[in-house]
């Protein structure tokens, strides 16, 4: 027998053992009656009944002991109270079940975490149908999620969490992209957070004896434990994990200054809700003819943002992106960079011919998908779940189900058994296998089954209730349980995933985003605007929207009908039927100014499906079109673009040619203009000049206001 499955035996024994007693018992008596002890002498069984302890608090389930004064470890006593074992009944209402329910419907084979998720839903709907509900259709689909990213990096995300839940120091070879080089690093791995598509990780860097942040796919080999210590390290007390997900792009990292941005009217409200956080807004006021903020004159109505800043490229980027409606105001150093941005742009678009594209490499990025040594991205985010929960987790709730049925007189069917915990049947039956041995003492089974044909029989007087409750979430399980309902947000129609996360919080004790795993809320996440929209789409009702059309820089008021919400690459969209235009659109949540529910009511249309594209552009962001513009990427800027764009062509100059599908020329113009001149479009023509057009006026408006200030 494999010294795992021993191991699994004596942890269940044990439990089974201390629960059957309710009273104190001392080693001896533990060594004499639990399964898988008493062959060991003394000194074996003190390491492994230290170890099992051991492993049994990290997954929550504390025992009580009792130490006499004298301190001798022969004379310490023992208990397992229900509390440290039992989940505490937690009183969820229909729809909170439902929305539950719903979370694994949705997140299931898109979730790094979902099958402890699914162990975890299966301890909380105890006693009721099974958490896979009736797959019926759903108002929220779900295209890009915490998706581990492919069988590698799913690897190391697991062997991640777990030196966290064990506090184990881990070594790794890590590309920096910043530094373009790859070393080894030593971590202590505190937390892990998830943003904006990517796993990171945050924890302590022996290297730099500091606090440092680690993507995940820049994590070049396997992830091994530094030593073979049972803990390396203690998480500080004053370690704050909220910290590191209420940063944007241009804050990672040590503030290096301050910068102050105006806005336009147009826009601010925008810009507040999607940046608010990162910074504070002081609205411009009008004095005789001058536009002011405090003391300083600015180009317009509207407000001033004041955010600090550690990447000066990326603020600057961010701005350019907004066109007309930003400008810099301070530092005066990041002004003129802006401006020096803006002239290399004109400068690349100006010719027809440029001269600045080199000849290309001998090698295509095709044929070198790993030119920096650091592993190419998985382009359509589906990654292998291997987020495994934890073996004796799966044996809890298998043992849980069986006892179950035998008490409902009812014989389980292996084909539901595997459905439920998603395993084989081979699993399935080495998990029955470890159960029939499993005791309580003096001989005496927890249950007996066994497969015949397509259905489990169980002994119908299982001879112990220890496991006939739910048993308390692993650390791993209430993780993935709060993950799934912080990454679903406030975006289900089907009961309160807010309500329900309060109530498992507080049987929980603590909150586990505090634990291991953190998901950071989307830019300009909008629960009101969420609500309104779910309450059409529930009670189907039409809803009015002023809409902001950010590539034709104008608002559109639509009557709509709401058919579901769907979260995509760059945010939440509203799918509906566009009463104004007779067809289906999606709408982004964060772009809508207002929502207004109508007291019309509308039949759903038979024929509309939320999720017939929901592999297209919501998964991969690039909406059908008949145009490819062909990029040029600078030899400063390649790497970063190689973990985000197609390459088709290395240049022998270290710079590459990248494809972008684009239908709008002037969403092209943003993403060119964001590279703050590092990037440069070759074709089509039009674009070219469009880009070279609103750089030129960029600039123009730039000197102007430095001219009058």
């Amino acid at each position: 027998m494999a010294k795992d499955t021993e191991k699994l035996i004596r942890q269940l024994s044990l439990i089974s053992f201390l629960m059957a007693e309710r009273r104190p018992v001392s080693a001896l008596e533990i060594k004499q009656d639990v399964e898988g002890y008493s062959e060991m002498n003394d000194d074996a069984f003190a390491r492994r009944f230290y170890a099992d302890r051991a492993e049994l608090e990290a997954l929550g389930i504390d025992l009580k002991v009792e130490k006499p004064p004298e301190g001798y470890f022969e004379a310490e006593l023992y208990t397992l109270p229900p509390e440290n074992f039992y989940l505490p009944p937690i009183e969820f209402s229909d729809g909170e079940l439902a929305a539950l329910q719903t979370s694994l419907a949705l997140l299931d084979g898109r979730f790094a975490y979902a099958e402890p998720l699914r162990l975890a839903l299966q301890q909380l709907s105890w006693g009721r149908p099974s958490p896979l509900g009736s797959g019926g259709r759903h108002q929220v689909a779900v295209a890009v999620t915490a998706s581990a990213g492919g069988r590698e990096l799913s690897q190391r995300l697991a062997k991640v969490e777990t030196a966290i839940s064990r506090r184990k120091t881990i070594e790794f070879e890590y590309y920096s992209i910043e530094r373009d080089a790859q070393s080894k690093r030593k971590v202590d791995p505190y937390h892990l957070l998830y943003q904006g598509g990517q796993f990171y990780l945050v924890g302590h860097s022996h290297e730099r004896g500091a606090m440092r942040v680690f993507r995940l796919s820049r994590i070049t080999d396997k992830v091994s434990y530094a030593s073979k210590a049972e803990h390396d390290f203690t998480t500080p007390e004053d370690f704050d994990p909220w910290a590191y997900a209420r940063r944007a792009d241009w804050q990672l990292g040590e503030p290096e200054a301050t910068a102050q941005v105006w806005i336009s009217e147009r826009i601010a409200w925008l810009v507040e809700r999607d940046f608010g956080q990162y910074g504070e807004f002081t609205p411009v006021t009008q004095s005789g003819s001058q536009w002011r903020a405090g003391s300083r004159r600015v180009p317009g109505p509207g407000a001033v943002f004041t955010t600090e800043f550690a990447q000066p490229r990326q603020l600057v980027s961010w701005v350019l992106g907004l066109g007309e409606h930003a400008r810099l105001l301070e530092p005066s150093e990041l002004v003129d960079e802006t401006a020096e941005r803006l002239m290399t742009i004109l400068e690349r678009h100006a010719d027809e011919h440029p001269d600045f594209v080199a000849e290309p490499a001998r090698r295509r990025r095709t044929e070198d998908a790993s030119a920096n040594g650091h592993q190419a991205p998985d382009r359509d985010g589906q990654g292998e779940t291997v987020i495994r929960p934890e073996r004796f987790a799966r044996l809890v709730a298998l043992a849980g189900i069986l006892i179950q049925s035998a008490r409902g007189d009812a014989k389980p069917r292996v084909a539901d058994v595997r459905e439920r915990l998603q395993i084989t049947e081979e699993e399935l039956r080495e998990d029955l296998d470890v159960l029939n041995v499993v005791n309580f003492g003096g001989g005496s089974y927890v249950l007996y089954a066994e497969i015949q044909g397509e259905e489990i029989d169980v002994d119908p007087e299982p001879y112990s209730d220890n496991f006939a409750r739910p048993a308390r979430l692993l650390p791993l399980e209430a993780k993935a349980l709060v993950a799934a309902i912080d990454l679903l947000g406030d975006h289900l129609p089907e009961g309160s995933l807010a309500s329900a996360r309060q109530k498992i919080v507080s049987a929980l004790g603590d909150d586990p985003s505090h634990e291991g795993l953190q998901i950071a809320p989307p830019v300009g996440d909008d629960e009101e605007m969420s609500r309104t929209i779910n309450r059409g789409i529930v009670e189907s009702r039409l809803v009015g929207i002023e809409y902001y059309k950010e590539n034709e820089d104008e608002f559109t008021e639509r009557t709509v009908e709401p058919y579901a919400l769907i979260n995509g690459k760059e945010g939440w969209y509203v799918f509906s039927y566009d009463l104004d235009r007779q067809a289906t659109r999606h709408f982004r949540l964060d772009r809508i100014k207002r929502a207004k529910l109508s007291r019309k009511t509308f039949t759903p249309r038979p024929e509309v499906d939320p999720t017939a594209d929901l592999e297209g552009w919501p998964r991969t962001g690039a909406v059908p079109a008949s145009r490819v513009a062909r990029v040029w990427v600078s030899p400063e800027r390649a790497r970063w673009e190689r973990e985000r764009r197609a390459v088709s062509e290395e240049l022998a100059d270290g710079a590459l040619i990248v494809e972008l599908p684009f239908a709008g020329v002037q969403w092209l113009v943003r993403e060119v203009l964001k590279e703050a001149g590092d990037a440069a479009v070759l074709e089509p023509a039009d674009a070219r000049a469009e880009v070279h057009d609103a750089a030129k006026a960029l600039a123009g408006k730039r000197r102007r206001t430095k001219a009058a200030a």
